[in-house]
C-alpha cells in the first residue's frame, strides 16, 4: 500500500523535531525539572502541614528548605546515575535510582533540619511528606514526557496502513512497540486478535483485544482495517491457512514478520513486515543442525558437488563454503549455471579458477580425469534429469544421466577413495511409478551396492518438492498469476511434501555425519500439502480474479507421494528429521549396456516393482 507522506512542517513533525532536539541536551533539562518538582514537593508539602493556610508556609521558614533540597538534589541524583544517563527518560529501569534518590534527599533534609539547622522551624512531619510528594511529582513529570513523545511519535491512521495484529504473550508486546514508536511508519496497529478468552479485555499501548481469529471479520469492521498481521514466534501451516483463508473472506491482506529470531534477538523492525508467501503457507520446523559434526568432515577437505548449478547443487556449494573446505570443486554441464553459482559465492565469475568444472556425468573419460586430478574427499551427486513429464516421454535420458551417470560417479569416487559419498535422491523413489521415481530408486540401489565394497561412507538422501527450485510447481503458480491465470492445477486432492531449499541442504549435509554405508536418510518434509489451497491461497493474495484450471495427472504422477516404501521403517536413531532405512543393492552387472527407450523402462520398472515389466499405474482420484 502505498502511503502519503506526512507533511514535515506539520504541528506533529515540529513538535517531534523539538523534542529531538531537547533529547540531545537530556540531562540539564532532566535536573531543571526534577529542581522544580521538588520546589513545588516543599511548598505543597507545607500546604497540607499547615491545613492549606499558604502565609504560614512563608512563616514557618519553608523556603529556606528550598537550597538545601536543591543542592541535595543534585549530589543524590549523580550518586544514583539519575543524571549520567544510564537509563531512558521516563522508563520503568529509572524506578529504583528515582526512589533511591527520593530517599536520599528526605534522609538528608530530615536530618539537616533536626541537628544542624539553627531552629527546626518546619515540622518533621513535614519533610517526610515533602519526601513522597517531590518522588510523586518527579515520577509524575517522567510518565507525562513519556506518554506525550510516546504519542506524537505514533504513526498516524490516515497516514498508515490500518493493522490487526494476530498475536499472543509477549511478541504482541514487541510488535505493538515496534510499531507505535516510529512517526513515519508505514504500519499502525488498530487491533489485536487473540484467540485466549482471558486476552478479550486487554489493551496494549491503547490498542485493544477485538476477540480471536473467529471474529476477524467483526474487527475489521469495528477497527477499519485493511490487513492483519501475523506475528507468532513458530506459526504452524495449519494456523497460516487459516488465517489466510479467514483474512481473504473478509477483504483483508496478510501480512508477516519473518521468523522468531527477528523479533526476539533484536528489536522488531516494522521493515521486516512483508507479504504472505507460499513458503509461510507451508510452514517449517526449525531445523536444529549439529555444526560440529558438519565441519568435521567438511573443513580441510576436498569437497566436489555436481550439479552445482542446479537449484540443490547451487545452495549446497554456497552453504557448504562456510565451513571451510580446503577445495570446493563445483561440477556442471551447464557453463551458465555455473558462472551463477560462483558468482553468488565469490561475487566474481570469470571462470578461470580451479573452483569450477565443466563436464557431463555421461562422459566417463572427462569425468575420470577430473576425479583423478582433483581427488576429492567428499562428492555431494545432485546432478539429475529431474521433470517428470519430460523423462516420461524420453525415458532413455533417464536411464543414462540419473542412472549410468550417477553409476559413473559412484565408480569415479570409490577408485580415488573418496570418504563421503552422498547421493541426492527424491521422494519419487519410494514405491515408484514414474521414469524418474525409478530412476532414483535404481541410482539409490546401486549407491548402496558400492558403498558395501568401498571404504568410505557411501548414502542417500531422499526428499520431496524443493521450494522455489527450478520447475517447482510454486514457481509456476507466480508466474501464472502474474500473467494473468489460469493457474493449473492437475488434481483438487493433490498433495505434495515441500521443503525450502535451505533446510533441505543443511539436512543434506547434516546427513553426511551420522549415516552409515549403504543407508538411505529420509528427511522429514512434515505433513503434505494439498496444492489446490496453496493455489487459492496465493491467488488471494494477490488480489486478482484468477480462474484454478484442473488439467488432470499426467502418467507417472501420483496423487499422494510417499517417503518410504512398502518395506522401509521410519527409524530416527540420530536426528529427529531424519529417518534411516536400507534399500536392497543392485549389482551393476544387471544394467543394460544399451536398448531402445521402450526395453530400458522396461527394464527399470521391474528392477523397481518386481511385476515382470507391468508398469504400476498411477492413483487417480474419482
Amino acid at each position: 500500500m502505498a502511503r502519503p507522506e506526512t507533511p514535515r512542517n506539520s504541528l506533529r513533525w515540529q513538535v517531534v523535531g523539538a523534542l529531538a532536539q531537547v533529547s540531545r541536551v537530556a540531562t540539564p533539562i532532566r535536573v531543571a525539572l526534577d529542581l522544580i518538582a521538588w520546589i513545588a514537593a516543599i511548598f505543597v508539602a507545607g500546604l497540607l502541614r499547615l491545613e492549606l493556610v499558604a502565609a504560614d508556609v512563608f512563616a514557618r521558614g519553608f523556603w529556606g528548605l528550598i537550597p538545601i533540597i536543591l543542592v541535595l538534589q543534585l549530589l543524590t541524583g549523580t550518586a544514583t546515575g539519575l543524571y549520567r544517563r544510564r537509563w531512558r527518560y521516563g522508563s520503568f529501569d529509572e524506578v529504583a535510582a528515582l526512589v533511591a534518590t527520593a530517599l536520599l534527599d528526605t534522609l538528608g533534609l530530615y536530618l539537616l533540619n533536626e541537628y544542624y539547622l539553627a531552629a527546626p522551624r518546619v515540622p518533621q512531619s513535614a519533610i517526610l511528606l515533602g519526601g513522597v510528594v517531590g518522588l510523586l511529582l518527579t515520577a509524575g513529570v517522567r510518565y507525562t514526557w513519556r506518554l506525550v513523545t510516546d504519542y506524537l511519535r505514533r504513526p498516524s491512521p490516515d497516514d498508515a496502513e490500518r493493522l490487526l495484529i494476530f498475536s499472543d504473550g509477549e511478541v504482541a508486546v514487541e510488535v505493538v512497540s515496534a510499531l507505535l514508536r516510529n512517526t513515519g511508519s508505514m504500519y499502525v496497529p488498530v487491533g489485536l486478535i487473540d484467540d485466549r478468552k482471558n486476552r478479550r479485555r486487554l489493551s496494549i499501548q491503547g490498542v485493544p483485544v477485538l476477540g480471536g481469529r473467529e471474529e476477524l471479520k467483526a474487527a475489521a469492521e469495528r477497527s477499519g482495517a485493511t490487513a492483519v498481521l501475523v506475528a507468532l514466534p513458530e506459526p504452524d501451516p495449519q494456523t497460516m491457512g487459516e488465517i489466510a483463508d479467514l483474512a481473504s473472506a473478509v477483504g483483508l491482506r496478510v501480512k508477516v514478520l519473518p521468523t522468531v529470531e527477528q523479533m526476539l534477538d533484536g528489536p522488531v523492525s516494522t521493515a521486516g513486515i512483508r507479504n504472505l508467501t507460499e513458503a509461510d503457507l507451508l510452514g517449517r520446523r526449525q531445523v536444529d543442525t549439529n555444526i560440529e559434526e558438519i565441519i568435521g568432515y567438511v573443513q580441510g577437505r576436498r569437497v566436489l558437488v555436481t550439479g552445482a548449478g542446479g537449484s540443490i547443487g547451487s545452495e549446497l556449494c554456497r552453504q557448504l563454503s562456510r565451513y571451510g573446505p580446503s577445495e570446493l570443486i563445483m561440477l556442471d554441464r551447464d557453463e551458465s549455471a555455473l558462472h551463477a553459482v560462483e558468482m553468488s559465492i565469490t561475487g566474481r565469475a570469470l571462470l578461470d579458477t580451479p573452483n569450477t568444472a565443466l563436464c557431463d556425468l555421461r562422459d566417463i573419460d572427462a569425468l575420470d580425469r577430473i576425479f583423478d586430478e582433483r581427488r576429492p574427499e567428499v562428492v555431494f551427486h545432485a546432478a539429475a534429469l529431474k521433470h517428470l513429464p519430460l523423462l516420461e516421454q524420453f525415458p532413455a535420458e533417464g536411464f543414462k544421466t540419473n542412472i549410468q551417470g550417477t553409476l559413473n560417479t559412484l565408480r569415479a569416487a570409490k577408485r580415488v577413495g573418496v570418504e563421503v559419498f552422498v547421493n541426492v535422491s527424491t521422494d519419487k523413489a519410494a514405491n515408484p511409478t514414474s521414469v524418474l521415481g525409478y530412476s532414483k530408486r535404481i541410482a539409490e540401489r546401486l549407491t548402496a551396492f558400492v558403498g558395501s565394497g568401498a571404504d568410505g561412507t557411501f548414502l542417500s538422501v531422499r526428499f520431496g518438492n524443493v521450494l522455489g527450485s527450478r520447475g517447482s510447481v510454486l514457481v509456476a503458480f507466480r508466474e501464472q498469476i502474474k500473467a494473468g491465470g489460469p493457474v493449473t492445477v492437475t488434481d483438487k486432492d493433490v498433495t505434495r511434501f515441500f521443503m525450502t531449499v535451505a533446510e533441505a541442504v543443511q539436512l543434506v549435509i547434516q546427513a553426511g555425519a551420522i549415516s552409515h554405508p549403504g543407508e538411505v536418510l529420509v528427511l522429514d518434509m512434515g505433513e503434505p500439502v494439498r496444492i489446490y489451497d496453496i493455489a487459492r491461497r496465493l491467488i488471494a493474495q494477490s488480489g486478482e480474479n484468477i480462474d484454478i484450471a484442473i488439467t488432470g495427472l499426467r502418467p507417472g504422477e501420483k496423487l499422494h507421494e510417499e517417503l518410504f516404501s512398502a518395506d522401509e521403517a521410519d527409524h530416527r536413531p540420530k536426528h529427529p528429521l531424519i529417518s534411516h532405512a536400507r534399500v536392497p543393492v543392485l549389482d551393476p552387472q544387471e544394467l543394460p549396456t544399451h536398448g531402445e527407450p521402450e526395453q530400458l523402462l522396461d527394464w527399470m520398472t521391474r528392477m523397481c516393482t518386481g511385476d515382470h515389466g507391468t508398469r504400476r499405474a498411477p492413483v487417480v482420484s474419482e
